[in-house]
């Protein structure tokens, strides 16, 4: 059973967390308990639809037991309990009591939507959903957990918060799994996946929770480490904590605002992933203490933040305006820290009352009556900065877009878990964006068709490259072009899963168009080789012979090198099985008609075509492919000592040549490396030689030295080989050079 993984329920949802100190109380809450809490909040609740679903849970899980021998429907009852805690609608309350039903008992999705109503339907479902999985590998099963989450909460945030629900009583109640691998396991997934999207829609509380409940199950040793440094700094430091919160009503007082200030350790969990994130020691934590100053309206909060700055130094880039520019799940707050008694640097917030109830409870903050029913206000919610669907965009897109589960998982946890940085659009948009997010990132902030047409950027006016870090305030231009296309070395250039996600789909799209192309033409050249045209070759029949449904998959299979373009030539015209058979026993270079120009039309190097490092070939080298299966055409120089190793690797040997266009207009890179004579002007000399006969110095270094000579390494730009024997004559013709030849690799 699912039940959330079937662990016992012994902690009722009106109680804390264990160890809060809380009395012991009955494991559930009975029927009339749960509707005295929904009428607290909403006294037109639909008190039959409560009873109902309330009997018909039960009924349905009937004689099921937990771990822990409990009644099994103890565990949706007090999912119900917890979704009361937050205040939120009937049908949302039906769906806590019945989200286990579909799954583990012989109710069906039409039996609910006939007796609930078809919006109840689509919530337990929606929840159901998310657990229905049958993926073997752990790193598969998560991410399709994830990934169905995502989709199933895009669509109406309260699938979300019901499994939320559901994972915090799984964890309150976590002990009672007898395997400590699996408590771990589930432990893990909470820190990784739960609590990071409960915080996504500002349900802070909750992720509180969720992360202590999950670090005390999964790192017990190192909770232990940090509660005993805590004790320690309690005692040292304790005293300045009383002391900052009677200073703060004191100066609060004399200055006419309404305040109430208290303080906190922070938790943990929170201090154990800023010490990660960070690097840095316990010593060096600047926030172990925050101060919470709740005032009553947001003029009180610009003045209490001059009021506490004139009581204690700040400490310089820590203040953060989250008022001015809330966080994409609503939480709005001024932070700052400062040196507060005893030199302790402690973190204070200031918000108001309305901001305090959104920060801890995000998205479920906005159920309210409006028009005389019960429900979520999207504008009220808006327009205290939280749009549920806005704050889960981005995490929609990469779900989107699907990959390899190793890949989506890592581009969403990449977006769940990042600090944010501020920038905005030429028109002041403001677009939140992780600490070290770069104007790719931005692009796709704004619009996934923005991003995919990426061309550069301009940053508060100047144009910089894509590789900027942006800062706070920065004001983002995009330039695009009409070409869809991946930036390249986009893994380095961005930062959110969201880009990472999107520009590696079009990187994919992108190797299957070459691929294709490259296809084509080698297919043109195997038939034109035999006296064919492939224009007037019928395809379809020679890929359904070769397992290919139709002609671009063909293609494809070809320029991957997973199917010959001899092959297809066989499987066109029989009759030629045996000149192929012959001709594949003879290397590429001795045959007539067999150069292929590869380097025309659309193909792009660094995607079907691939310049060996070994030798890396230059326009003007007699080159060589050797065709690998995945990868496509690997080009080599024809005299490459590498190629003697290949012959044996089963790759099909194609004879290339330049095109006039990569003769005439293509710059490429040329290595040479000079001994020279070890005297004061020699470097200065040889950069004159390189510029007079026009190349581009990319790279020098020193290789070896002696007392007499050294050998310097010079990576050169050039138009082609003819261009690069050029420079080493007029090199070789120095006085000061004792040799200089091209390097290849």
């Amino acid at each position: 059973m699912s039940g959330g993984d079937g662990v016992a329920a012994t902690t009722p949802a009106s109680q804390p967390a264990a160890g809060a100190g809380a009395p012991p109380r009955k494991n559930y809450l009975r029927q009339f308990e749960l509707v005295e809490r929904m009428r607290g909040y909403d006294p037109s609740v639909d008190e039959n639809l409560i009873n109902r679903a309330y009997v018909y849970a039960t009924a349905k899980h009937g004689s099921q037991k937990r771990h822990s021998g409990d009644p099994y429907f103890a565990h949706p009852i007090q999912v119900a309990g917890i979704l009361t805690e937050y205040k939120l609608d009937a049908a949302t309350i039906v769906a806590g009591l019945l989200h286990d039903t579909i799954e583990d008992t012989d109710a069906t999705r039409d039996e609910i939507q006939k007796l609930f109503g078809e919006q109840i339907a689509d919530l337990v479902e929606g929840v159901t959903k998310l657990s229905k999985l049958e993926i073997q590998s752990e790193e598969n099963k998560q991410a399709q957990n994830l990934q169905k989450f995502i989709l199933a909460m895009s669509r109406d945030v309260r699938v979300l918060i019901v499994k939320l629900a559901d994972r915090l009583h799984n964890m309150r109640t976590l002990s009672h799994i007898p395997k400590p691998e699996k408590r771990r396991r589930i432990a893990l997934e909470t820190l990784e996946i739960y609590g990071p999207l409960a915080r996504r829609i500002g349900m802070e509380k909750m992720a509180r929770e969720l992360e202590g409940l999950a670090f005390h199950e999964a790192f017990t040793d190192m909770e232990a480490t940090i509660n005993a440094r805590l004790a320690q700094l309690r005692v040292e430091k304790g005293a300045n904590v009383a002391i900052i919160v009677q200073t703060v009503m004191e100066v609060f007082e004399f200055a006419g605002i309404n305040a109430r200030v208290y303080g906190r350790e922070k938790q943990a969990y929170s201090i154990w992933r800023k010490l990660r994130r960070k690097s840095i020691e316990f010593s060096d934590l600047a926030d172990v203490y925050a101060f919470r100053v709740i005032v009553n309206n947001p003029d009180d909060c610009y003045r209490a933040l001059g009021l506490v700055h004139q009581t204690w130094r700040c400490v310089p880039d820590q203040l953060e305006d989250f008022i001015s520019n809330p966080k994409p799940n609503g939480y709005r707050s001024i932070h700052t820290t400062v040196i507060g008694p005893g030199n302790v640097r402690v973190e204070i917030q200031i918000r108001t009352e309305d901001m305090d109830q959104i920060a801890e409870n995000g998205v479920a903050a906005h159920w309210r009556y409006k028009n005389e029913s019960y429900g979520f206000d999207e504008e009220t919610a808006a327009n205290a900065g939280l749009d549920a669907r806005e704050a889960t965009r981005s995490l929609l897109e990469i779900a989107e877009h699907g990959g390899e589960a190793g890949e989506f998982l890592e581009h969403a946890k990449l977006e769940m878990y990042s600090d944010h940085v501020f920038a905005f659009t030429p028109k002041g948009a403001l677009i939140p964006l992780p600490q070290g997010a770069t104007p790719l990132d931005f692009a796709y902030a704004v619009h996934s068709g923005v991003g995919d047409r990426c061309t550069g950027a301009r940053i508060n006016g100047a144009e910089k490259p894509l590789r900027t870090v942006l800062r706070n305030g920065d004001v983002v231009e995009i330039l695009t072009g009409d070409r869809v296309a991946p930036v390249p070395g986009y893994e380095a250039l961005t930062k959110t899963g969201r880009a990472k996600a999107a520009q590696r789909r079009l990187d994919k799209h992108a190797k299957r168009d070459e691929f294709e192309r490259l296809g084509r033409e080698l297919i043109a050249h195997a038939l034109h080789r035999y006296g064919h045209e492939l224009a007037e070759t019928a395809l379809q029949k020679a890929a359904e012979t070769l397992g290919k449904p139709d002609e671009e998959e063909l293609f494809v299979a070809v320029g991957e090198g997973s199917i010959k373009a001899s092959a297809v030539a066989v499987a066109a015209f029989p009759g030629l099985k045996d000149r192929v058979r012959k001709d594949e026993g003879r290397r590429p270079m001795e045959l007539e008609k067999a150069k292929l120009y590869v380097r025309g039309g659309d193909l792009t190097p660094g995607v079907a075509l691939h310049f060996a490092e070994c030798c890396t070939p230059i326009p003007g080298d007699r080159i060589i492919g050797v065709h690998t299966p995945g990868k496509g055409i690997v080009i080599h120089t024809i005299d490459c000592e590498t190629l003697a190793s290949l012959e044996d690797s089963g790759g099909e040997w194609i004879d290339l040549a330049w095109t006039p266009t990569a003769l005439n207009k293509t710059l490429a890179v040329g290595r040479i490396v000079a001994t020279v004579e070890n005297k004061r002007g020699v470097l200065a000399e040889l950069c004159g030689i390189i510029a007079e006969n026009e190349g581009d110095i990319l790279n020098l270094r020193l290789a070896k030295r002696t007392v007499d000579f050294f050998d310097m390494i010079f990576d050169i730009e050039v138009a082609d080989a003819r261009h690069l024997v050029n420079i080493l004559a007029a090199m070789r013709a120095s006085k000061s050079v004792k040799e200089a030849d091209r390097v290849k690799g």
